[in-house]
């Protein structure tokens, strides 16, 4: 049989979101711990799935705990696991993510969250000098039935230093290169979801073939590594 998601992990995030404080958490931390444990084993598949096909160093399971000093939101608990697989650095550039939420909120995501200040500006020199290759990447359409379109932040018209009449602004203008998937309560409780999430990290390695080429080679093509 395959190992799959628990009906009590949604059923426990769903009454957190109802009852998100101290005390109720404390007094359902041994459920809590249990469907945590279950959850490391699911990720840790993941990985190990992962590391087939991909060079990838390591898991990083988010904590439930929220940072709420600096939110409006003071609610102390997250209503989800999330956890990153990280790509073996220099030479490979990239991650993934999966986030496990009820109420059909579930995703995985890969791509670039938070790219460094030197790594956004080389990013955008590229598709300011060739957007083709790119573009082959992201509209082939076995790679769209699975990942669709970039989503993320942008800036509104131009970053500093390109014109905003660009016939690649549209790819210029961004600050994240993120792909999502979502999935239903159904579907993650389906035995196939983690072949699902391992054929669906298969069918980006085009585009995370070309960014870690792209980020490790200067616009001449000459390694910076």
């Amino acid at each position: 049989m395959n190992p799959s998601i628990s009906k009590d992990t949604l059923e426990f995030f769903k009454n957190l979101e109802q009852n998100n404080n101290r005390d109720w958490f404390n007094e359902h931390k041994a459920a809590f711990k249990k469907i945590e444990a279950d959850a490391k084993k699911i990720y840790t598949i993941i990985l190990n799935n992962l590391k087939v096909h991909d060079d990838v160093d390591g898991l990083k399971m988010f904590r439930i705990y929220r940072d709420v000093r600096f939110s409006k939101n003071k609610a102390p608990y997250k209503t989800h696991f999330g956890g990153a697989f990280h790509r073996t650095k220099p030479h490979l550039r990239g991650g993934y993510y999966l986030q496990i939420q009820p109420n059909n909120e579930s995703f995985i995501a890969t791509g670039f969250w938070e790219p460094a200040s030197a790594d956004l500006l080389r990013i955008r020199k590229e598709f300011e000098m060739d957007d083709q290759e790119i573009r082959a990447i992201i509209n082939d359409k076995a790679f769209k039935s699975v990942w669709g379109g970039f989503v993320g932040d942008e800036v509104k018209s131009a970053p500093k230093g390109f014109s905003k009449d660009h016939k690649a602004i549209d790819l210029i203008k961004k600050k994240q290169y993120i792909f999502t998937k979502k999935y239903t309560d159904e579907q993650v409780l389906s035995p196939d979801f983690l072949s699902d999430v391992n054929n669906s990290f298969k069918a980006i390695r085009p585009y995370f073939n070309y960014m870690s080429d792209v980020l490790t080679t200067d616009l001449n093509g000459v390694s910076i590594i």
